[in-house]
């Protein structure tokens, strides 16, 4: 009986263990030597020290993996991602750590991302470098520096639950909930745009997030030119809508450069970099919103100074931007929106979608008053019908409407060119075409690929839809996309199967998603035949 007791006491406790024991996920580029190195060092001195720790470094895609490693983030107290060059522009990992930014924002925090640069110091490319800017970043350059990073990471996973916040905001003078940014010196670089097809191929950059400004692989499409016409005009309202990678984003950024050298001041809200903190409510919000633009307009004011509980947050934050942005401005204000999808599944977002459309309509009503001078560039992908209830007080049914398309035969063409022509026939352009449809970004990357001259074009064509291929990235994101939503997966499966899609609100989530292509839900497709190959071979 002594023995029985001892042992079920033992039991107990090991539960309890086991309960409080740190949950801790890697994230690390399969395909990197090093990286593989440093992850299983980790993993093993961590393991070591009572940590339970998960290493996804997975190169092969199925719906098993997707849902284990999408849970297996949701549920960890910290996220490894280590960040050599690769790993940085991996979109695997982008996504993962998209993933742990999401949970962290629905979760008070949890999981703590704490990014680990492997040898790599220089700016980190979007999505990642805008979630993890405001995060203390662990240095592994040599493996003299092994044992630092496992005890500076011992040391700050132990301290996650003492750093979780009240969720209570005490207001007071001076507060700030957005940490000021390190200035930065602007890039300077003289190009010649191209106004005539090269004669040979242009020097190659990395590839995934926006564009830069400065590049010569930008291809321009007929809404680039509506973009600047609504922006010359100082439209109230200007809405950019497409799917994601659909190049919303860079558009973005060349309409805000373009106002820019107009004389307007420009803001840019990334709703990206926005952490839990900042969507706590609709007060952290509009605190964290205000700050932000009053940073980046060089204002004084803080919004805590002059925050008045007595009055409701929409009343003191329109005050905020009222007063204090737009009357001292003495110049139009173009401020750009991006990633507002977050904002549909927040509970205060249609509260925030409401003033906005309050701004249009009192420019409407008073030509003279200080929103007269305000333009509100907002970019996203999800219908906005499908979260806002009442669209008389949404912002997404008035203004300039502007929708992103698929490159054209002819856009693809523009940009072959530009890579040095890779795909040298018509048939093998018609064939690359029907391979990754229009979609700027794997046409990009695959022009990339062909260019490289890794693989002929025949072997690229045979291998693009693998696990570990050219494309493995992006397609074991859509893996791990579907994962999160059964009810997606298995309508999927329908329409590979030759089924429509069976509700609206299906239809229009896939095709925002970038997954499917069509205006209506019997006319609906797979948006290239990259994407039906791969998903045939894993779902049916």
């Amino acid at each position: 009986m002594v023995l029985v007791g001892w042992t079920i006491i033992n039991l107990m406790q090991f539960i309890g263990n086991m309960q409080a024991m740190k949950r801790v996920v890697i994230l690390v580029k399969s395909s990197e030597e090093q990286d593989q190195k440093l992850s299983k060092h980790i993993e093993n001195q961590l393991i070591l020290k009572g940590y339970s720790v998960y290493v996804d470094a997975e190169n092969k895609a199925s719906m098993a993996w997707a849902k284990d490693v999408t849970e297996k983030i949701r549920e960890a107290d910290a996220v490894v991602p280590l960040l050599s060059d690769k790993a940085c522009h991996s979109e695997i990992i982008a996504f993962q750590i998209e993933t742990a930014h999401d949970a962290a924002q629905k979760q008070k925090g949890s999981p703590m991302i704490i990014p680990c640069r492997v040898g790599f110091t220089r700016d980190l490319p979007e999505p990642i470098g805008g979630i993890l800017a405001t995060a203390t970043h662990l240095l592994w350059e040599t493996e003299e520096d092994n044992h630092d990073v496992v005890q500076d990471l011992d040391e700050r996973i132990k301290r996650i639950d003492s750093q979780k916040k009240p969720s209570k905001l005490a207001l007071k003078p001076g507060l700030r909930l957005v940490a000021k940014p390190t200035p930065k010196p602007r890039p300077i670089r003289v190009t010649i745009p191209i106004q005539y097809a090269p004669k040979g191929p242009l020097p190659l950059e990395p590839i995934g997030g926006a564009v830069p400004l400065q590049s010569d692989f930008y291809i321009k499409r007929e809404v680039d030119g509506h973009f600047r016409e609504a922006l010359t005009r100082y439209d109230s309202i200007v809405l950019l809508k497409g799917a994601r990678q659909i190049g919303k984003t860079s558009l973005l950024a060349r309409g805000l450069q373009m106002s820019r050298e107009r004389g307007a001041k420009v803001a840019l809200t990334d709703f990206q970099k926005f952490n839990a903190s900042n969507l706590e409510d609709v007060t952290h919000f509009y605190i964290s919103l205000a700050e932000s633009l009053a940073e980046q307009l060089e204002v004084d004011a803080l919004p805590t100074d002059t925050w008045d509980e007595r009055q409701g947050p929409n009343v003191n934050f329109e005050r905020f931007v009222s007063r204090e942005i737009l009357k001292p401005l003495n110049a139009p204000l173009v401020w750009g929106l991006d990633e507002v999808d977050r904002l549909f599944t927040c509970d205060f977002g249609s509260e925030v979608f409401g003033l906005f459309r309050s701004w249009h309509n009192e420019r409407a009503l008073e030509p003279g008053g200080p929103w007269a001078g305000l333009t509100l560039c907002i970019a996203y992908a999800t219908e906005a019908h499908l979260f806002i209830s009442d669209m008389n007080q949404s912002p997404f049914n008035v203004g300039t409407r502007l929708g992103l398309e698929d490159f054209s035969l002819r856009q693809v063409q523009e940009l072959d060119q530009r890579y040095g022509n890779p795909l040298k026939t018509e048939e093998k352009t018609q064939r690359f075409i029907e391979l990754v449809g229009g979609h700027p970004f794997l046409v990009r990357q695959g022009l990339h690929e062909l260019a490289t001259k890794k693989h002929d074009f025949e072997m690229f064509c045979q291998e693009a839809d693998k696990d570990d291929g050219v494309f493995g990235d992006h397609l074991r994101r859509i893996m791990v996309l579907l994962a999160k939503d059964p009810e997606l997966t298995e309508i999927i499966k329908g329409v590979l199967g030759g089924l429509p899609c069976p509700t609206p609100e299906s239809f229009y989530r896939l095709r925002s998603a970038g997954i499917l292509s069509g205006n209506a839900l019997d006319d609906c497709a797979l948006r290239c035949q990259l994407y039906t190959r791969f998903l045939k071979r894993h779902l049916i």
